[in-house]
């Protein structure tokens, strides 16, 4: 399809397509969005309006078997992502699919075995946002030595700085039917550090439901199942340990942020402040570490997608093996939390 007109259909239409992936697919050149179908027919119509998206449906199916879509953008909640995923490839669509690849990693692996069957269709999952800047030179630095052999990886990521919300209805993340293993941004930051040090081995792991109990839409209440907290200890595949801190409950905690300590060098990473700092043996303290402005790739998925479909690059942010690390991580972490035991993390 290098020069073919690409034509995309949305299964989904959340906030982060209407942020993101809407406005920048039809951005790119050559691509047009000809369906949408959402939770519902109305808020189908309204995104339809919002966007110029000529047709709605009332179901999935109507999209993902359309013979005018050439690639599905898939904005559901995770329950909904494999079955997804797995009718699009069959219907021989490219798929983008939203970060959270799944409920948990056996679906997600259902994903993975599906692309490698169609190898002629593009996969790729919404990568983890907050470092994509800082990325490259981050990965850079670690592979040629900057910080010698990583020995110790802290990381922790609040989710939001406030205090517990005692009395909030519940959220689609709190809810397990809905989110699978997913806790917080855990996901996201997880395949973060894998692209600095690569994935874990084993886990420890111990998490906090401060609100045990939410109305749901409807007014009902529901169990949460979720943790509004949770602390991992993990070995990586090099040797090093880390640290890692995701929470809803750390009021006035400071701003994300990742430290990698090495045996001749330390790197601290701010999001926030798209910050890159650094200090090696013998210096007296840390520094910034100056990142040449196109250097700092950033934000690039739905260029990514379009070349890739186009021939012209491969996905790198984020492929469906990634996915499947992340969520046998999310899955050795929710098995940890249980049993009060070490879990080893499965292999891809």
């Amino acid at each position: 399809m290098a020069d073919k007109t690409i034509r995309v259909g949305f299964v989904g239409a959340g906030n982060n397509c209407r942020r993101h992936h809407i406005p920048k697919l039809k951005a790119q050149p050559g691509v047009e969005i000809v369906a949408v179908a959402n939770r519902s027919k109305e808020s189908g119509e309204r995104v339809a309006k919002e966007f110029g998206i000529a047709r709605v449906a009332s179901d999935w199916r109507e999209v993902i078997g359309a013979p005018d879509v050439d690639a599905i953008c898939i904005g559901t909640w995770p329950n909904m992502h494999a079955e997804l995923t797995i009718a699009a490839l069959e219907a021989g669509k490219h798929v983008l699919c939203e970060a959270r690849m799944a409920m948990n990693a056996a679906e997600g692996r259902r994903m993975l075995e599906a692309a490698r069957k169609k190898p002629n269709l593009v996969t790729q999952l919404v990568p983890g946002p907050p470092t994509l800047e800082l990325d490259p030179t981050v990965k850079r630095l670690v592979a040629e030595g900057y910080v010698g052999e990583v020995l110790t990886v802290e990381l922790q990521a609040t989710q939001q700085a406030r205090f517990a919300d005692i009395g909030e209805t519940l959220h689609w993340r709190q809810n397990a039917a809905l989110s699978g293993n997913n806790v917080l941004n855990m996901g996201i930051w997880y395949e973060t550090m894998m692209r600095w040090v690569g994935p874990a081995q084993a886990v420890m792991a111990m998490t906090k439901i401060a609100v045990p109990r939410r109305k749901d839409e409807s007014g009902a209440w529901q169990d949460v199942k979720v943790p509004d907290h949770v602390d991992i200890l993990a070995t990586l595949g090099s040797g090093a340990v880390a640290h890692l801190r995701f929470s809803s409950l750390t009021a006035f905690a400071p701003a994300p942020e990742a430290w990698i300590f090495g045996s001749e060098g330390t790197l601290r990473i701010e999001p926030e402040a798209k910050r890159l700092s650094g200090g090696r043996r013998g210096d007296k303290a840390l520094a910034e570490i100056t990142i040449p402005a196109e250097q700092r790739v950033g934000w690039r998925v739905e260029e990514e997608f379009v070349n890739a479909i186009r021939g012209r690059e491969k996905i790198s942010h984020t492929t469906f093996e990634d996915g499947v690390r992340y969520m046998a991580f999310t899955d050795a972490v929710a098995k940890s939390a249980a049993s009060g035991q070490g879990v080893e993390v499965a292999a891809l």
